[in-house]
């Protein structure tokens, strides 16, 4: 098994309005000598705005704000803006993140070109109802059963009539295009799916039909795994490397415990990421100190970021969604772990 080492928590909440019940899973990015880290940062009554810290190196912090860096100001985001994600493309940065009406959660869009500056895109992700969805991929014939096991989530008895939007989140762009295309990985669950498209005028209602009636072609990964078998998400933007994009995700497993999320790992094709390449069987990391154990929410660790120092990767991610803390690991250990679990994977699908 790979060797983690957990640095410990880099941010915990403060007295300020705006994060005094938790700070976790944030967007990563390095530039130079400097780690951005552009946080979700809660405040009482589970209200979501964005901190922002820069730190000097990957773990010592040389400025953090005392006011949000990005908040709620249109309807789909009302009632918070969370868990940012961010790369690179180009000369332009893309800051994916979930907007949360208080009823619904979808995939938003935010760019920047000197990562001061953003500019919101508005929700990327499909416009539908939980129903359509379902009536969509029912058309098209098989389909992992489990993506119908959430109707209880969406028709409340208290509220019938009541219309849900299809939470799509986890929404994390590939850091530079493939084949001409920008690529997108989101989460409807329990799965992990893939967008490619030209450019994003392209997602278009017509084109979220076409694609959920493929939905089939569309599944990167589902569950297969113990630690990951209730559901899986995105959790840092793919790292390419010479033998495929590492894919850190999240898995979840429903345990006499509740839920407990775990960080996991896989490999993808550098020219076709929707092929598999290699999956650890076993989770790169799970809750084990105090700080992952017990919180907001118990028992969570949740990737959302990385940086690269030299061979050393550290990842930075929610810890029971209260702190944000780090891990980190060897990256070409890791790879070449990776790599020893090859053979397996024709068998999983």
């Amino acid at each position: 098994m790979i060797e983690i080492k957990k640095e410990g928590v880099l941010l915990s909440k403060t007295d300020l309005e705006f994060e005094n019940e938790g700070v976790l899973n944030p967007a990563v990015i390095r530039e130079g000598d400097n780690v951005h880290l552009f946080y979700r940062a809660v405040r009482q009554g589970n209200h979501s705005s964005i901190g922002y810290c820069r730190l000097d190196g990957p773990m010592t912090i040389a400025e953090r704000w005392d006011k949000p860096f990005m908040v709620p100001e249109f309807e789909y985001e009302s009632h918070g803006v969370e868990d940012p994600r961010i790369v690179k493309i180009d000369d332009l940065f893309y800051m994916t993140y979930t907007g949360y009406d208080g009823t619904n959660a979808r995939g938003a869009l935010a760019t920047s070109k000197d990562l001061r500056h953003f500019k919101k895109q508005g929700i990327i992700v499909p416009p539908i109802t939980y129903a359509e969805f379902v009536f969509l991929v029912e058309s098209a014939g098989k389909v992992n059963e489990n993506y119908y096991i959430d109707r209880n989530f969406y028709y409340k008895e208290a509220d019938p009539e009541k219309k849900m939007i299809l939470w799509d989140k986890n929404l994390i762009f590939f850091p530079r295009k493939i084949n001409g295309k920008l690529v997108f990985l989101h989460r409807i669950r329990p799965g992990i799916q893939l967008v490619s498209v030209k450019n994003l005028k392209k997602l278009t209602i017509a084109f979220w039909e076409n694609y959920f009636l493929n939905l089939q072609e569309h599944i990167v990964l589902d569950p297969v795994y113990a630690h990951e078998s209730s559901y899986i998400g995105s959790g840092c933007p793919p790292i390419e490397t010479e033998h495929g994009w590492l894919l850190i995700y999240h898995g979840v497993e429903e345990t006499n415990k509740g839920f407990v999320y775990s960080a996991c790992a896989a490999l993808l094709d550098l020219n076709d990421p929707s092929k598999v390449l290699a999956r650890l069987p076993y989770a790169l990391f799970s809750p084990e100190y105090k700080w992952e154990l017990k919180g907001v929410v118990n028992n969570v660790v949740f990737p959302t970021g990385t940086a690269l120092f030299g061979n050393t990767l550290f990842i930075y991610y929610g810890a029971a969604d209260t702190y944000i803390a780090c891990a980190s690991v060897s990256l070409s250990e890791l790879v070449a772990e990776l790599l020893t679990y090859t053979a397996k994977v024709e068998k999983l699908k």
